[in-house]
């Protein structure tokens, strides 16, 4: 009975806060569900209602006793269904009673890049801390620190107060990005908080020529590194001569840097400017600035892999054979730990992990990650500022404690204990976040994600460690019937909350990517009995006693193996044992292997997995971020790394796809750099028209707030936007600009 009360009171949220309830019949059937006042509250408020002026019904007694004088047919609140979550009447709108949900869901809004220079503040003033330090002459002014073209940005509310500590919880050394998406800021170019358009960040300006050979930026003069250096296009030539050139520290060339199969180059214009000359016209460059990208993607997301297209060379020469001799370079790796130079240098480029790593962002680490608190402080010379003039960050710690799992992250949440954060809060929990709003003085904000899946099962195509399993892998037919095999609304009820889309991998409806409607439900809706019959017709036909078919080398039982990361986001492994549990039903016996998200990247780049859960993220522009839905980019993509490995080394390395699909897909991928807007936007459709007919990843649920969506924000934060860009990216929350997030005294 328990499970059907958890399951009723899962829609009775849902549909209170998505606008399928009126006011009155949140009251009615909320009191009938015995739900908490503080729940009840939380879920009139969410409907536009004021819990302070109309109180809530009292809580239904036990059967027998109570007062039902004003029911005398003892099923208040209760429809014919005898189900009190269900609407007898369709959302109302108007004056009295606005549109429910829209305290959960709001309006998109965020801060503003100024480029006009009449805009640009007349005076500066920094943080007292900083004052101090200047007034004690250990650090210059504010004025010589931000340099003369500082960015301006005019924050979503008011201007903010200096000061106060910004509590997270992170789930380990895997978790990077955590950080990385708060120091977004540091990327050449960025997206507005819409996500559509691109505008400035490191570089103020920058500009295409005429026929898209030559791309040029423009930096701003007077910026520094956090060690008080100057920032400046040598930093770019350094990385590229020193880092992008040298075959040890980047044995294969980014694709992002080459149009048609043949390499850029990049080129020192003046101490400020910056150009890449292509050997065709290159369109979609300006877009790799922007995006989450290998070259555009910035120090602080792609410095472990050694990319970004800038580097602090004044300190890493230190640690490099152009500038130091290899046997004393070999000394000093040897000396921290490390087996070669090359890993050594990787770790002094990782701003994560090493203190002394000079940075642009507006936070840099002082405790790193690898300890179970991971500590950044406000970087002294970050190269923006608000109208007034206020050097930013305004806050000046961000504090990030240690958290097993989702659970964990959740009861400090409810506790009070986080100030803000929206990745790794479980959708699943939305009813008990919204219950203790007021007893943990913060409020729940829902961020629906532009992408297709938060839990797609991707299928190692590379793997080589079993012929038998990458036999099946690699037969489509195969990788359809186990699509069929999943009860995606069961899925969704139970993980989801009700709240998100089953369906395939494919971007959202309204993207101009997305193929057409009817590819949402393609292979991704309920069938055993096809299921079945596709499995009988591949030869799978034998099964053991207990109904699991076995292999067609051995006769023994197959078994998949499938890698689910514990602590983030939704509840990969969860949801894998629920897979595991709906495939039992076509026979196919599924072993979710749970890992701690590095050592899960160790087993995937070393192309040992068979299968993987992880959303799609990303993929709400696939041509910019194919990371996580084709194997074209980073040796970890989970549907096949040494495939990955082969399209980025140009055949040289890595492994050959046998399937004339997966070529057509990587072609399609080559050759959008190179197309207008318009054919791109039609290559991006027939790219996921192909992806999801083949069912390379299997899409589950989606479309939903549950990835980095449901925020937990205290109500002393300040300069929070009602609702903001949930994607992969806009780096979700950097285009909300965190650096203009404060504390409120």
């Amino acid at each position: 009975m328990r499970e059907k009360d958890e399951t009723m009171e899962r829609r009775f949220v849902l549909a209170a806060v998505t606008g399928h309830m009126s006011r009155r019949e949140v009251l009615k059937r909320g009191a009938a569900l015995g739900l908490s006042a503080p729940l009840l509250s939380a879920l009139l408020a969410a409907c536009g209602g004021d819990s302070a002026t109309d109180p809530l019904p009292p809580a239904p007694t036990a059967a027998g006793g109570g007062d039902t004088t004003a029911d005398p047919t003892g099923t208040a609140g209760e429809t014919a269904s005898g189900d009190p979550t269900a609407s007898t009447s369709e959302p109302t709108t108007g004056t009295d009673a606005p549109v429910p949900g829209s305290d959960l869901i709001g309006e998109l809004e965020g801060p503003e890049i100024l480029t006009d220079p009449a805009m640009m503040p007349t005076s500066f003033s920094e943080a007292p801390q900083l004052a101090e330090m200047v007034a004690a002459g250990t650090l210059p002014p504010v004025e010589e620190r931000i340099g003369s073209d500082p960015m301006v940005i005019k924050p979503v509310h008011e201007i903010g107060q200096y000061g106060g500590i910004w509590r997270r919880a992170f789930t380990g050394p895997g978790d990077g990005e955590n950080g990385n998406r708060l120091n977004s800021s540091d990327k050449i170019l960025f997206w507005d908080y819409t996500g559509v358009n691109p505008i400035p960040s490191l570089a103020k300006d920058w500009e295409v020529n005429e026929d898209g050979t030559e791309t040029t930026i423009f930096l701003r003069e007077g910026m520094h590194w956090s060690d008080g250096e100057p920032f400046t296009a040598n930093d770019f030539m350094w990385w590229y001569d020193h880092i992008y050139q040298n075959e040890l520290l980047v044995p294969n060339p980014t694709p992002e840097m080459s149009i048609g199969g043949e390499q850029g180059t990049m080129e020192m214009v003046d101490d400020f400017t910056v150009k890449w000359v292509f050997p065709a016209s290159y369109p979609m460059f300006e877009q790799i600035l922007a995006g989450s990208t290998q070259i555009g993607g910035g120090l602080s997301t792609r410095g472990d892999v050694l990319m970004g297209s800038y580097a602090p060379g004044h300190y890493l020469q230190d640690f490099h054979p152009d500038f130091v001799d290899q046997d004393e370079l070999d000394q000093i790796a040897a000396d921290e730990g490390f087996d070669d130079w090359v890993l050594l240098f990787k770790f002094k480029n990782t701003w994560r992990l090493n203190v002394d790593l000079p940075v642009v962002s507006p936070w840099m680490t002082t405790n790193p990650i690898n300890n179970p608190t991971w500590v950044l402080e406000r970087n002294p010379y970050y190269w923006a500022v608000d109208t007034e003039g206020n050097q930013l960050p305004y806050i000046d710690q961000i504090v990030m404690t240690n958290a097993e799992n989702l659970e964990v992250i959740g009861l400090r949440a409810i506790a009070g204990e986080i100030d803000k954060q929206g990745r790794h809060m479980d959708l699943a929990k939305l009813p008990v976040f919204l219950e203790n709003q007021v007893n943990g003085d913060y409020t729940v904000h829902l961020d629906t994600a532009l992408y297709g899946t938060d839990a797609a099962i991707h299928f190692n195509q590379s793997y080589d460690g079993d012929a038998e399993i990458r036999k099946w892998f690699t037969t489509k037919e195969f990788r359809q019937a186990l699509a069929l095999g999943i009860d995606r609304n069961q899925l969704n009820e139970t993980f989801w909350v009700g709240i998100g889309t089953p369906g395939s991998t494919v971007v959202n409806d309204d993207s101009p990517h997305n193929p057409g409607p009817e590819y949402r439900d393609m292979w991704a809706t309920l069938d055993v009995d096809t299921a079945n019959q596709m499995l009988d017709d591949l030869g799978l036909t034998e099964k053991d006693g207990d109904g699991f078919r076995l292999r067609t080398d051995n006769g023994e039982r197959m078994r998949l193996d499938m890698i689910a990361v514990a602590g983030s986001f939704v509840d990969f492994p969860q949801i894998g044992e629920m897979v595991a549990q709906q495939w039992a039903e076509i026979g196919i016996q599924l072993n979710v292997n749970v890992l701690e998200r590095s050592l899960m990247l160790q087993r995937v780049t070393a192309n040992e997995h068979q299968m993987m859960i992880w959303m799609n993220d990303g993929s709400e522009n696939i041509l910019l971020y194919p990371d996580h839905s084709l194997p074209v980019g980073v040796p970890s993509a989970f549907m096949g790394p040494a495939y990955s490995i082969w399209y980025r080394s140009s055949g040289e390395n890595g492994m050959e796809p046998t399937d004339p699909r997966m070529r057509e897909a990587q072609e399609l991928y080559r050759v959008s750099f190179g197309q207008s807007e318009e054919d791109r936007n039609q290559t991006a459709k027939d790219l996921w028209a192909l992806l999801v007919e083949e069912v390379y990843s299997i899409g589950t649920v989606g479309l939903s707030p549950a990835v980095m969506g449901v925020r937990i924000v205290k109500n002393n934060m300040g300069n929070i936007p009602s609702r903001q860009a949930n994607g992969q990216h806009v780096r979700t929350p950097a285009s909300s600009q965190p650096p203009t997030f404060y504390v409120k005294s």
